[in-house]
């Protein structure tokens, strides 16, 4: 009865505000102005070992040139959780009147659970063993954010 009476209360609210379509000129689209943009968020879990079939040896590499060799930075074992919430997106209007601009809104909240790798070496072949260690990282934490990234052409 509960899911019945429900499902009527969806369909009546979705009847109540559904319109017929218009098509709109350019003049009419000029005067069109929308308030919202998107905000999502994320959890990212790299390399986590208490998955099944989980790998226990992973490698990021950045590869460099220079003076006719090549060398490697290699991050071994990469891993951890983040969990980001409410990073948005949307287009606002410059206060000079110089356009639109796209504003990147920063996560009001991040947590990192274990984020970070076992070594860091150069290497000539980021294949080879890594037997270097120039130090490791592991981040456990909150962070809050507040504040926009703002992207804009001239």
């Amino acid at each position: 009865m509960a899911r019945a009476l429900f499902l009527w209360m969806m369909l009546a609210a979705g009847v109540s505000q559904a319109g017929p379509l218009q098509a709109l000129d350019d003049a009419e689209l000029s005067r069109v102005s929308g308030q919202d943009g998107i905000s999502f968020a994320a959890h990212i879990s790299l390399n986590d070992p208490t998955l099944v079939g989980a790998v226990s040896d992973s490698r990021l590499s950045l590869g460099f040139k220079g003076d006719g060799q090549n060398r490697y930075i290699v991050f071994k074992n990469v891993r951890g959780t983040v969990d980001m919430f409410a990073v948005s997106l949307g287009v606002q209007t410059r206060t000079d009147g110089g356009g639109d601009y796209i504003a990147i809104g920063l996560p009001g909240y991040v947590r990192y659970t274990n984020f970070g790798f076992e070594s860091l070496s150069v290497q000539s072949d980021p294949n080879a063993p890594v037997t270097g260690n120039l130090g490791s990282l592991n981040i456990n934490g909150t962070v809050s954010l507040q504040g926009q990234v703002r992207l804009w052409s001239h």
